[in-house]
Parts: C-alpha cells; sequence; structure tokens
C-alpha cells in the first residue's frame, strides 16, 4: 500500500519546546522549535518513506469542545509566547516543501486528522479486492494518544514516547495490547474514566482498570448501561465491583455519554482535500536552503540532501 503521513503539528511543536533548549539566530529570534520539530519531520520521513504528506494545525480561539464545556483543557499551562511566535516559520518551512498546511476554526488537529484518515480508509475500502497497490494506509505523526481511537486496518499512529528520538508504531495489535480493549472502545473507556489532560473528569471511583474491566465486558457504554438498567449488581455478569460504585457509575450516565462526546475525534471536517495534491515531490532546494539560512538553521541544510531518492530530492 502507499503511505500517507499527517503530522499533528501543535503536539509536535510543543514537544519539541519542551525537548530543545531556547535556541537564538543572529536576529535573536527563538528557533529552537522550529529547530526540533523539523527533525522530527526528517526523521519521520527517512523511517517511513511516505508517498503523501500534509501537517494539521489547530487555530487561535475556541473549539466545539470548548463551548459545550468551558472547562476543557483549562488544567493547561499557558503556552509560552515564545512558542506560538514559532509557529508562522514553521507553516513557511512546510510550505516550501510544497506540503499542505490543513486548519479548521472550531476544530482541532486532531479532528483535521480524523477527518483525512476517515476519508483515506473509505477510498482504501472501496479499491478493486486485491488491489492492495492502490490502496493507501494514513499514519498520524503525534505524541498525543487520543489519536489511538481512529486505529483501523487502513489507519496507525507513530507516537513520540520520550523526547523527540524514542518512537512506536501503533497499530490494532499494539492498542489492545496495551489496553486491552479495541482502538474505536477507547472513547467509551474515556468516557468513564475521564480524560486529566483535557481536563474532563471522569465518574468519581472510576479508575483505568475499572474502566477497562467495564468496556472490555460490554464493548460500549450503550450496552453498559442497558444490563445496569436491567440488573443493577451485574451479579449475572460476574463483574466484580462493589454495589456503591455501580450505583454512582448509573447515576452519572449522563456524565458518561457526555465526556465521550467531547474525546471523540470529528471525523467530518469540511476541508478541501485532494489526496494527489499531498504527494510527497520535488521542491525547489533553493527556495528551502534560503529559508534555513534566514531562520539560521545552518546544520539542518545537509539533512536535505540526506532525505529518500524521488521524495524530497
Amino acid at each position: 500500500m502507499k503511505r500517507f503521513v499527517i503530522i499533528d503539528s501543535n503536539a509536535l511543536v510543543h514537544r519539541a519546546y519542551h525537548s530543545i533548549p531556547p535556541l537564538t539566530n543572529k536576529k535573536g529570534e527563538l528557533i529552537n522549535v522550529v529547530y526540533g520539530f523539523l527533525l522530527a519531520f526528517f526523521k519521520v520521513v527517512e523511517d517511513l518513506n511516505p508517498d503523501f504528506i500534509a501537517a494539521a494545525f489547530d487555530l487561535p480561539g475556541p473549539t466545539f469542545r470548548h463551548k459545550k464545556f468551558k472547562e476543557y483543557k483549562k488544567n493547561r499551562a499557558k503556552t509560552p509566547k515564545g512558542l506560538f511566535e514559532q509557529i508562522p516559520k514553521i507553516k513557511e518551512v512546510l510550505r516550501a516543501f510544497n506540503i499542505p498546511v490543513f486548519e479548521k476554526s472550531g476544530f482541532e488537529a486532531d479532528d483535521i486528522i480524523g477527518t483525512i484518515s476517515k476519508k483515506l480508509s473509505d477510498y482504501s475500502r472501496s479499491c478493486l479486492k486485491g488491489d492492495e497497490g492502490s490502496c493507501v494506509e494514513s499514519i498520524a505523526f503525534s505524541s498525543d494518544l487520543d489519536l489511538l481511537q481512529l486505529i483501523d486496518e487502513y489507519t496507525k499512529v507513530y507516537a513520540l514516547r520520550r523526547g523527540l528520538k524514542e518512537i512506536i508504531l501503533y497499530d490494532k495489535e499494539a492498542v489492545e495490547e496495551r489496553y486491552e480493549i479495541k482502538p474505536k472502545q477507547l472513547i467509551d473507556y474515556k468516557g468513564l474514566r475521564g480524560d486529566p489532560s483535557d481536563n474532563i473528569p471522569g465518574i468519581l471511583g472510576v479508575g483505568e482498570k475499572t474502566a477497562i474491566k467495564l468496556i472490555k465486558k460490554f464493548k460500549t457504554l450503550e450496552n453498559l448501561y442497558l444490563k445496569l438498567d436491567k440488573d443493577p449488581s451485574l451479579r449475572k455478569e460476574s463483574i466484580h465491583i462493589s454495589p456503591r460504585l455501580l450505583t454512582k457509575i448509573k447515576e452519572n450516565r449522563e456524565e458518561a455519554f457526555f465526556n465521550r462526546s467531547l474525546v471523540k475525534i470529528i471525523r467530518d471536517v469540511p476541508i478541501n482535500f485532494n489526496k494527489e495534491e499531498c504527494l510527497l515531490k520535488d521542491y525547489d532546494k533553493n527556495l528551502v536552503e534560503k529559508k534555513f539560512e534566514e531562520l539560521g538553521l545552518y546544520s539542518l541544510i545537509i539533512r536535505i540532501r540526506g532525505l529518500p531518492v524521488n521524495k524530497l530530492e
């Protein structure tokens, strides 16, 4: 199959900021985020040798999730000024490489990635049976494990674990090995457990093990609450959870479904997407080198020559 890499740009930007010490060029401009982002970019191209590539970004301002839940992500530390100032420079470099940038007001980069990966999965499923060469595998490159819910037979996640070098490739098997449930069930799991990183509270008393146990047994929130309505103690199901906690879970039905609606990635964001426009193709090497020189990224110029032949060269 051909390979399409979608960069979760904001996730990489934050990882680069915290992984690379402050660096400035001759103009006194901070470039550590640009430098770290490009190190990750070169690595993913060299490691995965994609046929197509695109970058998804968040835009400033509230998303539909903030409108639904005012406390969404309110536990996050304020983004340092030096980080935001470098994002336009990253976009300039990406465009110099002829890499499309996708962003949409009111949505997150995750939703852009979810939309593109669904379009690619739908396209691949419609391929002629046995014609694997015309199918496309999408790989989201990120440090955000929220994207694991998107994984299917045509979608994987290339996740940064520590810094900018340690990476793990998640497919369906890797997700099930780690969480004991299927990728698509992660939103039901978080409906019960919540998501502390996004300030989404779970049901009080429901930890990771309990949430996994329930979703592993009942598959979805709908099935869980259907069983609880019929058998509040779940004795017939041989689930060993205290009656008090089961009562709390039942009483917080609306919260569980609301949490799920917040963590679920939207997969139909209205964007203009054409797979062929994301082909990793030739670029103006002089333009890229000039851009690197302007930014003071001289050490990265040699990396351009090390990228796969017939890709970025």
